[in-house]
């Protein structure tokens, strides 16, 4: 009876610390921000996932990553629910884990970025 408890026990330690693992995910980061709106206008990161081919606009933050531009960044980050966000904040929160790599270019088919005219809100005529 006490190796079964025993058994049960570690099964359950075990997969308990498999539930917890981090999420680290790979971002690629465009030499340039785009323009975008939030709650207001502004410059957002223009990344790429892993085995995604299009960039997309990146509106939170990166903990411990400072971006240059000119740069293509290669990121591993890792991805935390956050409990109870602010309704202006993002219910992830992202932590650099590591630089992959950082290579001064000019990163390949960045989408089309709008004007100053096109960031303005209400229907464009």
């Amino acid at each position: 009876m006490y190796k079964l408890i025993l058994s049960l026990l570690a099964a359950a330690l075990f997969l308990g610390s498999c539930g917890s693992s981090e999420n680290i995910q790979k971002l690629t980061v465009a030499s340039s921000q785009g323009d975008c709106v939030g709650v207001a206008p502004m410059k957002c990161l223009l990344v790429k996932r892993d085995g995604q081919t299009e960039w997309e606009f990146f509106y939170s933050n990166i903990e411990g990553f400072i971006y240059e531009p000119g740069y293509e960044y290669v990121l591993e980050v890792k991805v935390e629910e956050v409990e109870h966000p602010a309704a202006d904040q993002s219910s992830l929160k992202y932590t650099l884990v590591k630089e992959v790599s950082k290579e001064q270019k000019t990163s390949d088919n960045l989408p089309d970025m709008p004007t100053g005219d096109d960031l303005q809100s209400g229907p464009v005529e």
